[in-house]
């Protein structure tokens, strides 16, 4: 394959969560191209809903999304064979998201189920210790099928210093906390969303002065201004989609030039994007033609990659460099209920 650019990593739902996968996928992905060539299962283990890597060392992450949660960690060799280096619990039901702070020392987890945030250090290897920390949200929101409590559903630390975001869908509110230097987290602000809006992700833009977030019940992109450490000051709210049906927006994502959004809609199955050229996200277009639950989107090196959860692919979208809108028909590769797609480097500012 020309222009090899490395392995992409993807994460799935196995049995034990009613999907069909069996663990983490890798792929060879052409650079040129966008393809992806499956190389097979490299990790047997349950439901990693959520990757991340390691930012300096050749580590891989994922969440176990089980009732009784557990975060997992390997090694990366270069022809993509994963050796495992720890499994700790983390402490919470149903975790589905997971981000390592900037410096490498500390691993974030978001428990949906319990509405809590484990942390865990890191060793010099990148194997994850036992947690040093375990803080529960409280509360609730005005959906009592989706809200009737916490529901921590992100964690996004600070691209630069301690500070950490979490992203709570059961009480509509953005937590900030400060990690002390024993690992434990301090509660400095809880920023609330507006009602019902049950908060999914939330994406940073490159300026560090901005960053946005996709609303899963209510079908909303809240844009925000980043104004001191502890401040989020809204500036905007946009429908996250202008076709017929119930959307819930699911991953959020901004180009790497800061010039566009991108946001994937499962439900009617599509992804929109807007133009960061205004105060709040501008409509462009909605992508259609996706797998009706596009659980996860990522940009990489030109493209756009698409896990159509249901549909059991990777969807594969070249993306214009101007315009910023993705092709109309893409590529499509096999892969059994992908939740994640995680390439050689961040795919997404978060």
């Amino acid at each position: 394959m020309s222009g090899d650019a490395g392995i992409v990593f993807v994460g799935c739902y196995t049995g034990q969560s009613g999907g069909r996968g069996t663990g983490i996928v890798a792929a060879r992905r052409d650079a040129d191209t966008g393809g992806l060539d499956v190389l097979g299962v490299v990790a047997s283990t349950p439901s990693p809903s959520f990757l991340a890597r390691h930012p300096r060392l050749p580590v891989l992450y994922a969440v176990n999304e089980l009732p009784d949660g557990t975060v997992s960690a390997w090694t990366i060799h270069p022809d993509g064979v994963l050796t495992p280096l720890a499994v700790r619990s983390t402490g919470g039901a149903d975790p589905c998201h997971l981000a390592v702070d900037p410096a490498g020392e500390y691993l974030f987890v978001a428990n949906y189920g319990s509405g809590s945030v484990a942390v865990h250090p890191l060793d010099p290897t990148g194997a994850q210790g036992d947690r040093t920390d375990l803080v529960r949200h409280d509360g609730r929101g005005p959906v009592p099928d989706r809200q009737a409590g916490p529901h921590a559903h992100m964690v996004s630390p600070d691209p630069a210093g301690t500070g950490l975001l979490a992203v709570d869908l059961g009480t509509d509110s953005l937590y900030r906390y400060v990690r002390d230097p024993d690992g434990r987290l301090r509660a400095t602000a809880r920023i609330p969303t507006r009602p019902g809006t049950g908060p999914r992700h939330l994406a940073r833009h490159p300026d560090g002065r901005r960053c946005f977030l996709a609303g899963e019940l209510d079908a909303s992109v809240t844009a925000y201004a980043v104004d001191g450490a502890d401040r989020l000051v809204e500036r905007g709210r946009v429908e996250a989609s202008r076709r017929p049906g119930h959307a819930q927006p699911s991953e959020i994502a901004v180009g790497p030039d800061g010039r566009f959004l991108y946001l994937a809609n499962r439900g009617v199955g599509t992804v929109t994007v807007f133009a960061l050229d205004e105060e709040s996200p501008r409509y462009l277009a909605e992508v259609s033609g996706i797998g009706d639950w596009p659980r996860h989107l990522a940009l990489l090196g030109g493209h756009l990659y698409v896990a159509e959860e249901r549909a059991d692919a990777v969807a594969v979208f070249p993306v214009d460099p101007d315009s910023g809108l993705p092709a109309a028909a893409p590529s499509r590769v096999a892969v059994p209920s992908p939740t994640c797609v995680l390439g050689d480097r961040p795919l997404i500012l978060v």
